[in-house]
């Protein structure tokens, strides 16, 4: 019997964004890429997600090169997937600044096992894109970073929210990490599609990490008054 976790598995397996790019942009598909990102994920949602609880949503932008992007799971690289997960990528390391924020909240909420009992972390645009710089060198490009990458990408986001929303997640609130393009792009997407009775923006983990670090106690505890309110 399909449980959530195994339903988030079965979605990370079939995705498949098959539009053409321009030359310097590509897309990252860590499960079509990397086979250990597939076992190390569905571990991970067979661990925290092997029930039939309703979940609320949360949602980032696109996975980045150096979190999701190499272990499948949103917001959380190597680091958090060994402590607190207890979880191991072999052979990997990887620092994802996001992901600092991220878990001193899911620490403030009780710890991974109540927190992932009750949210869903995914993101907007379930995978991620690089670009090239002259030199060759990747960096991690936003979905809304270009019209061109987002006019082909909104059919793939609309379908992926779909597929959210199928998982088992709450239909009542959605909450948006980056309260910027991110939060102005899903808003407006879900007051045409009408995904959730309410859009809720807060303050994206890399921004607290980048520019608000000193705060980062403050931060925490007002997105976890949002987002158990």
């Amino acid at each position: 019997m399909s449980n959530f976790g195994e339903r988030v598995i079965r979605l990370n397996k079939n995705l498949q964004f098959d539009v053409e790019l321009p030359e310097d942009i590509r897309v990252m598909n860590p499960f079509k890429e990397n086979p250990a990102a597939l076992e190390i994920s569905s571990a991970f949602y067979r661990k925290f997600y092997g029930d039939n609880r309703e979940r609320k949503l949360i949602l980032g932008i696109n996975p980045g090169r150096l979190g999701a992007g190499l272990t499948g799971i949103p917001f959380t690289d190597t680091k958090r997937l060994s402590d607190p997960c207890g979880l191991q990528l072999s052979n990997v390391k990887t620092h994802e600044p996001s992901s600092v924020f991220v878990y001193e909240l899911i620490k403030a909420f009780g710890g991974v096992v109540p927190f992932y009992q009750e949210f869903f972390i995914h993101s907007v645009c379930p995978l991620g894109f690089v670009i090239r710089d002259k030199e060759g060198k990747e960096k991690n490009f936003n979905y809304y970073d270009r019209k061109a990458l987002l006019d082909a990408a909104r059919p793939f986001i609309v379908k992926s929210i779909n597929e959210y929303l199928e998982l088992g997640v709450s239909r009542r609130k959605c909450y948006c990490w980056g309260k910027g393009k991110n939060f102005k792009f899903l808003n407006q997407l879900n007051k045409e599609e009408k995904f959730f009775e309410e859009v809720i923006g807060l303050n994206h983990p890399r921004f607290i990490v980048q520019y608000r670090l000193k705060k980062m106690p403050e931060e925490v505890k007002n997105q976890l008054d949002q987002l158990t309110r």
